[in-house]
Parts: C-alpha cells; structure tokens; sequence
C-alpha cells in the first residue's frame, strides 16, 4: 500500500515527524542485490529534498553505499500504534568524513558524546505516503 506524494518535497508535516521520531529505517543493498536494514536516529532535514543521517555506529550500510547509492529510510509517527502514519523518502546517499555535513551532524545535541565519524547525505527523489 501506500502512495507517492505529488511533489518531492519535504513539507511541515515530514519535517515535524522526522524531529519527532525516535527511530527509523535506513535501507540499503549489497554488490549481490542482497537488502540491508538498520535503525537510524539521528537525522535532520537540511533542506526540501535533503536529509542528513549522522554516522556514529554505521558500518554494513556503508559499504552499500559506497557501491550502489540507492537508499530508502522510512519514518513512521510516533503514536503509530493509534495512527499509523509514515513516509519512505528515496534517493541517492553520499558520505562523508570531513567538511560542512559533519560539522552540521556535530552541532546536533543528539550527537553529544557521540563519534560522529561521518554524516550521510540523502538527496530524495521519491517520497511515498505509508498508510
């Protein structure tokens, strides 16, 4: 189920679940086409189609992003249980170890006393409505 939302852009709604959410799902896949799931918490809307996931204990997701960059995280509110609302943002990852999404991971008072050793960049091209 589920439908694509009609523009590619994160709206107030999205935004606000994403800051709201505990957990979320970061999908990726291997050189064999095999998939991969992780939780990932620590995620902040850089822009209308931009997220950044910050890398503190990442290590599998990783190395599929480095061959295929096709990534999906979906994000769910957090009352789902009595509504279930989500959305699944899809796109192309590139990390990075150094410079300006690091800096921005870092200044997250989530990541206090966290490694941040790098930060994911997720570019969407996609967003599907989970209902």
């Amino acid at each position: 189920m589920g439908t694509f939302a009609k523009k590619v852009e994160i709206n107030d709604g999205m935004r606000k679940m994403i800051n709201e959410s505990l957990i979320m799902a970061l999908a990726t896949v291997n050189k064999k086409g095999e998939p991969h799931n992780i939780a990932v918490g620590y995620v902040k809307v850089i822009s209308k189609n931009q997220l950044l996931i910050s890398d503190n204990w990442i290590v599998e997701s990783l190395e599929n992003i480095k061959s295929n960059p096709n990534v999906s995280l979906a994000v769910w509110n957090k009352n789902w249980e009595e509504v279930c609302i989500g959305y699944e943002f899809k796109g192309k990852a590139e990390y990075f170890t150094s410079g300006k999404w690091i800096d921005e991971i870092k200044k997250l008072p989530i990541n206090k006393g966290e490694p941040c050793k790098g930060a994911i960049l997720l570019t969407i091209n996609k967003i599907k409505v989970l209902d």
